[in-house]
């Protein structure tokens, strides 16, 4: 009950102490809804293609969309693991297997932002809109891979940044 009654309690409250907030004040409602806000982007494009009644179009199979692509995240997610251990581990920083790290990440990278591109920006609604988005995933993909290639080349190389921030 005294939740109920603590927004009026208040409005009550500031319009004897405030005269000029009064017209402010009789606006407030104890529950507010979306519908005040604006929204923060447009909702897309409402059509309805078909009936009900329309069978589902099923996708003609492929084994790149399929199971081996979700099987090959799942190999390089698991293999990121032993990956990210073995350099520090072993005690040895070379550079090959820091090269392979530094690929693993980057591709896992890469595919987990597509996914997102994939299942927020739908091609159907927003064509142009994906494709700028894809275009820009890979132009930054690529940019990482040569900035970490010139990381590995002209500097220490990612374990050993890792294993000097950590023991600074």
């Amino acid at each position: 009950m005294a939740s109920i009654m603590r927004s009026s309690v208040l409005r009550q409250t500031a319009l004897a102490a405030k005269p000029a907030f009064r017209n402010n004040a009789v606006k407030a409602a104890a529950f507010h809804s979306s519908a005040q806000r604006s929204a923060i982007l447009p909702p897309g494009p409402q059509r309805i293609e078909g009936t009900v009644n329309d069978p589902v179009p099923i996708p003609n199979p492929s084994a790149v969309d399929g199971s081996y692509h979700w099987t090959f995240e799942r190999l390089l997610a698991a293999g990121l693991v032993p990956l990210s251990i073995a350099p520090f581990a072993a005690g040895s920083l070379n550079p090959t297997t820091d090269a392979i790290l530094c690929s693993a990440v980057l591709l896992h990278s890469h595919i987990g932002f597509q996914s997102v591109v994939i299942d927020y920006i739908p091609k159907r609604t927003y064509p142009g809109l994906r494709k700028f988005f894809w275009w820009g995933l890979n132009l930054a993909t690529v940019t990482v891979g040569v900035g970490l290639y010139e990381f590995e080349t002209n500097d220490v190389g990612v374990t050993e940044a890792i294993k000097r921030i950590w023991k600074a």
